[in-house]
């Protein structure tokens, strides 16, 4: 099965094509990662998914979606993922992933709602539109204060090198502060920062130049996009095969497509797979490997979409909640190879 197939980004090899999606756990404190942090990763490199990818990590403070996700703008939230990253290596022949973020004007939330600037922080954007209208107006980033931004994203970088990880992902999908920048709906500056497309996509540009200042051939490069945000005159599929296309040139090495997130109440045609098609375009019109997700629950669909080459990773989500072994079982169901713990062995069905 191509599923079970190894492939490489830069110096990485990934054992299979399983990748752990990023998803928010809300269990930090001040950013800092625990016990719990510990098992649930840990768990799924021992499940033996290909890579395993943290989630979304603030970049600074308001960075964060809530006040318990986690950070990485200190030396302390980055050695509590080291011992995580070392843990994998060490036991597993999975690779670790991080995602840099930042939440821009959907920060400062708790269980879907904005919670006050006392209980949580003053949120940021682009320009002065909140996600919702019940929310209050975000603070408009001025030139200096972008730059600051990028900055926090090269030493974010640098601390997730430091820690070892082998990927590192940029967030800019789901409605998020790139995000924010990229689509004309929720970015009406008239700077060098908004207007036409190439502006709105200048703040993701200088992040990748930041991250790329401070990876090297032993780190892979990630990008993370909305294929499509469901939304007259918003950012549409060909806009995600555009950008694609730059950030090819700029040696980012795969583009995860995920969808929608920026635009409050839009309809999302929820079915397996049903940002597949997304991934494909971009792969087959910007000729850029691409990670599918996406309501991603069998081996059958995972294995369909890559003899289709409509994408080159499978990232599943909520199935890898469900079932941290996914990659093992899948394995031993299809008469595959695959990691499997010596510790466990004795479980391990015959052939």
């Amino acid at each position: 099965m191509k599923l079970f197939t190894p492939i490489s980004f830069r110096n990485i090899e990934l054992k299979n094509r399983i990748v752990m999606s990023p998803m928010c756990m809300y269990s930090a404190e001040d950013g800092v990662a625990n016990d719990f942090h510990f098992v649930h990763y840990g768990s799924r490199a021992q499940g033996g998914v290909g890579l395993v990818m943290v989630e979304a990590t603030g970049v600074e403070p308001r960075g964060r979606i809530t006040n318990k996700c986690l950070g990485i703008w200190n030396d302390e939230q980055a050695l509590a993922l080291k011992k995580i990253v070392d843990f994998v290596h060490q036991n597993s022949e999975s690779k670790i992933g991080i995602q840099l973020a930042h939440a821009g004007r959907k920060g400062s939330t708790w269980e879907n709602r904005q919670i006050s600037i006392e209980e949580g922080w003053e949120t940021i954007a682009p320009s002065p539109i909140p996600f919702h209208h019940s929310e209050r107006t975000p603070h408009v980033l001025t030139i200096e204060e972008i730059k600051n931004l990028v900055e926090d994203f090269r030493k974010a970088t640098k601390r997730a090198v430091d820690a070892s990880f082998d990927v590192i992902e940029i967030h800019g999908a789901h409605g998020y502060l790139i995000h924010q920048f990229l689509s004309p709906l929720s970015n009406t500056r008239t700077d060098e920062y908004g207007g036409n497309a190439e502006n709105r996509a200048r703040f993701l540009m200088e992040i990748v130049d930041a991250v790329n200042s401070e990876i090297t051939e032993n780190q892979a490069l990630f990008v993370r996009i909305s294929g499509t945000e469901y939304a007259e005159n918003g950012w549409e599929i060909s806009d995600s095969v555009e950008l694609a296309k730059i950030l090819k040139t700029k040696n980012v090495n795969l583009i995860d497509v995920s969808s929608g997130g920026n635009i409050s109440g839009v309809t999302i045609p929820l079915n397996p797979g049903y940002q597949v098609p997304l991934a494909e375009a971009v792969k087959k019109n910007a000729d850029i490997k691409t990670g599918a997700v996406g309501l991603i629950t069998s081996t059958e669909l995972a294995e369909e979409i890559l003899e289709n080459e409509q994408a080159d990773l499978i990232f599943l989500a909520r199935e890898i909640l469900r079932n941290p072994y996914f990659a093992v079982q899948s394995a031993w169901e299809n008469g595959e190879e695959n990691f499997y713990p010596h510790q466990y062995l004795r479980a391990k069905p015959a052939k």
